[in-house]
């Protein structure tokens, strides 16, 4: 039977879950709410990578992704921090919507799954 290997789980998530070569990472979000969208962004890819780098894969290895934004209108500039993330010619299959947050102050959040 393959392992699963869950990271810093506690009584509702795991931050990622390893399973036969693939890694999902829960959905992840800025610490530092006082940011923009832009700045928000790039904090939440920083965890991505921390995570991913974590089960011994990156960015290159991405599947899928799933973001939320709390306005719509602001996905434009969160496309330019994440296009320009993305290795070159890497981008997964995404679904982006507009969400209500846990938090109003969140302004969005990406899930992410990648194999190694």
């Amino acid at each position: 039977m393959t392992k699963i290997v869950r990271t810093e789980p506690n009584k509702i998530l795991s931050k990622a879950v390893e399973y036969h070569g693939f890694v999902y990472v829960q959905g992840c979000t800025a610490k530092d709410v006082s940011k923009d969208i832009k700045g928000q962004t790039k904090e939440t890819l920083d965890h991505i990578d921390a995570i991913l780098e974590t089960h011994g894969t990156d960015k290159t290895r991405l599947l899928q992704a799933q973001i939320w934004v709390k306005d719509i209108r602001d996905r434009d500039a969160m496309n330019e921090v994440w296009n320009a993330w993305l290795p070159k010619d890497g981008a997964p299959a995404r679904a982006c919507v507009q969400a209500n947050m846990a938090d109003p102050r969140i302004l969005v959040e990406i899930m992410v799954t990648a194999c190694k």
